[in-house]
C-alpha cells in the first residue's frame, strides 16, 4: 500500500534579497545625482561667506587664478581684452551677471583690475563667487 501523501506546503517568495537590490540601486542613483553639479569656471579655492546666495541669471564666469591669470568662461584672456570679451557674451535684452571666481590667494589688485574692466559695461551686474560655510 501507498503511504498517504503529505499535503504540499504553500509556496513562499522571499523578497528580502529583492529589497536589498532595490535599495542598492536607489542608493546608487542618489549618490550619482550628488556629483552632477555644474561648474562654469576653472577650479579655484573660493573664500567662504555665510550670506552666499545662488544667482539665477545668464552667467558669465571670470576666473582669476592665484598667479593673476584671467579666464573668461574657461578661455584665457588678458585684462585689457576683458571688457570686449564680456560685451561679446552679453545677449541683447537679457540680464547678465558676471561672476568673478577669484582664488582666495589672489592679490587684491588683480580682482580690482578685472572689476574695473567689467564696470565699464552698462547694465551688467557683478558678483563674487564664494563657498557656503
Amino acid at each position: 500500500m501507498r503511504a498517504p501523501q503529505e499535503p504540499e506546503s504553500p509556496l513562499e517568495m522571499n523578497i528580502v534579497p529583492m529589497m536589498d537590490v532595490v535599495f542598492s540601486i536607489l542608493t546608487f542613483f542618489i549618490m550619482s545625482t550628488l556629483f552632477l553639479t555644474r561648474s562654469e569656471g576653472l577650479p579655484v579655492n573660493l573664500p567662504q561667506a555665510a550670506t552666499a546666495k545662488q544667482q539665477q541669471q545668464t552667467r558669465i564666469a571670470v576666473t582669476i587664478k592665484p598667479d593673476g591669470q584671467l579666464a573668461l568662461n574657461k578661455q584665457p584672456i588678458q585684462v585689457s581684452q576683458l571688457e570686449t570679451g564680456v560685451r561679446s557674451l552679453i545677449q541683447a535684452n537679457q540680464s547678465s551677471i558676471v561672476v568673478i571666481n577669484a582664488d582666495e590667494k589672489v592679490e587684491h589688485r588683480y580682482v580690482i583690475a578685472a572689476m574695473d574692466q567689467i564696470r565699464k559695461i552698462q547694465g551688467v551686474k557683478m558678483a563674487i563667487a564664494t563657498k557656503r560655510q
